[in-house]
């Protein structure tokens, strides 16, 4: 049995190779692609005939040099860079660290403590497509928001008008077409109910158009004060620019979605996990993205419900006792149940009784 620690990074990788007893057998720097993985292959090759006897450490559980491991049939551990570096401490009293120091590290983790580690599950290719997706698609919501936040703060500043017409709901067809339009407060006082109108179908609305118009035109010439000409010029143009990123946006997560969902409905628990109440194509697909597939990777459910930060922590010392939220968690997981939650108490009676 060997244990193999490997210091990943983005253009090279250090590789440490100890015994049971902790012993140095090899160690070295490898560049970053197929040649320096056939390198990492040639020192452990040297020392263990059986990819069975390799355990290896390291600090991420993604990434072509991770799945090339796994592939090899090593049994791979992915150790949180906290932890890790929780371990270095108890090697280094001075705080002097290197990348090699960080292999040897690594690699005498999963000699000890394995145990109290995570290793990488075996998910099909199809759970990792779904991942990637799914990740992509909630990146890009994210980053929607982000900029919906911008949007709102510059029309703020400026054009008070436009977010009592509209509210939060800055991203809808209402408020993009008619926002592009007529970005300055000027621009927005001029408008006529008729364009309004015609705005209104080209941004998608089917119902109540003339009377939304009139809400907008009345909110639009509400009374407000009012920057200066040239600083009311240019918060026009940041909302044009911030609209047109917004407009992308939503283009490309409805692609995306689209994506997700075929690929979604190709896996063999789609079925199952679209019978919960509440979870469609895309909250659903991102329980196979989050969780995986791999049936033996959770030993039972409170694994998985702290994996998902939905467990709480207990901190408890002599007559003291707290019990507190889970703050170390994984952020996909967590924002898909908090929204699962919500999605099920409209579509079960059940859960909305619970709840």
């Amino acid at each position: 049995m060997i244990f193999v620690g490997i210091d990943w990074g983005e253009r090279h990788h250090d590789v440490c190779i100890v015994d049971p007893e902790g012993q140095v057998l090899a160690k070295g720097r490898v560049a970053d692609g197929l040649e320096g993985f056939a390198r990492v292959q040639e020192l452990i090759g040297r020392h263990a005939a059986d990819a069975a006897e390799v355990i290896v450490g390291v600090e991420t559980d993604r990434g072509l040099l991770v799945e090339g491991l796994v592939a090899s049939g090593y049994q791979v551990f992915a150790i949180n860079p906290f932890a890790a570096s929780r371990y270095r401490d108890r090697h280094v009293s001075s705080g002097a660290k290197s990348d090699p120091g960080d292999a040897k590290v690594l690699a005498d983790v999963v000699r000890t403590d394995r145990q109290n580690h995570r290793q990488v599950a075996g998910d099909s290719a199809r759970a990792e497509a779904i991942k990637v997706l799914a990740r992509a698609h909630q990146r890009l919501i994210w980053a929607r928001q982000r900029h919906l936040n911008g949007l709102r703060s510059a029309l703020r500043e400026f054009y008070p008008a436009a977010l009592l017409a509209f509210g939060t709901d800055l991203d809808t067809g209402d408020a993009v077409a008619v926002l592009s339009d007529a970005s300055t407060p000027t621009a927005g006082r001029t408008l006529r109910r008729s364009t309004i109108e015609r705005l209104l179908r080209s941004g998608g609305r089917q119902r109540r158009i003339t009377a939304r118009a009139s809400e907008i035109q009345t909110a639009l010439r509400t009374p407000q004060l009012e920057a200066a000409p040239q600083v009311t010029t240019a918060y026009g143009a940041v909302v044009r620019a911030l609209l047109h990123v917004i407009i992308e946006l939503n283009t490309q997560i409805t692609a995306l979605e689209g994506e997700l969902t075929s690929s979604f409905e190709q896996h063999a628990d789609a079925p199952i996990i679209e019978s919960l109440p509440g979870l469609g194509p895309v909250l659903g697909a991102r329980a196979p993205a989050e969780f995986g597939d791999d049936s033996t990777r959770y030993c039972d459910a409170k694994a998985r419900k702290a994996y998902a930060g939905t467990a709480p922590i207990t901190r408890a010392s002599g007559t003291r006792r707290t019990v507190l939220a889970r703050v170390a968690r994984n952020r996909h997981l967590a924002d898909m149940c908090f929204r699962w939650a919500y999605a099920s108490l409209r579509a079960s009676p059940g859960v909305r009784c619970y709840y």
